[in-house]
Parts: structure tokens; sequence; C-alpha cells
């Protein structure tokens, strides 16, 4: 019986933790989680700044371009 108080218990206080962490998802209409992705972010783009992936994948594409061009 002492497991289950314990397993009960543990079941609780989680319940209770993604409830407070997603109060304003959940409970709001208009909720959603937040863009924390540097994509997302406006102050960045207007910098010009991307994320690692997205600078990766142009500097790719440039590059391929390039290559194509010597080789002909």
């Amino acid at each position: 019986m002492k497991i289950l108080t314990i397993i009960t218990a543990t079941f609780i206080i989680l319940l209770l933790a993604v409830l407070l962490l997603g109060i304003r998802i959940f409970f709001t209409k208009k909720g959603k989680f937040p863009n924390i992705h540097i994509g997302g972010n406006k102050a960045l783009k207007s910098k010009g700044i991307d994320c690692a992936t997205t600078q990766d994948r142009k500097a790719q594409k440039d590059n391929y371009k390039i290559i194509n061009e010597i080789e002909k």
C-alpha cells in the first residue's frame, strides 16, 4: 500500500506541474506555445540574422550555383 501512495502522490505532483506550466496555453482562447526559434524573432529578422540551419541552407545553395558556373 505504501508504494501505491507514493505513485499517486507523484502522479498528482506531475499533473499539477504540467497544469501550472501550461496555464496560459490551456485556459486562454488564443493559447499557443511561444515561438522561441531564432527565425520567429522579429528583432533578429530586422537585423538579417537567421538560425544556423537557414544560414547553412543559403550558403550551400549559393555555393552550388558558383560550382556549377565554374564547371561550365
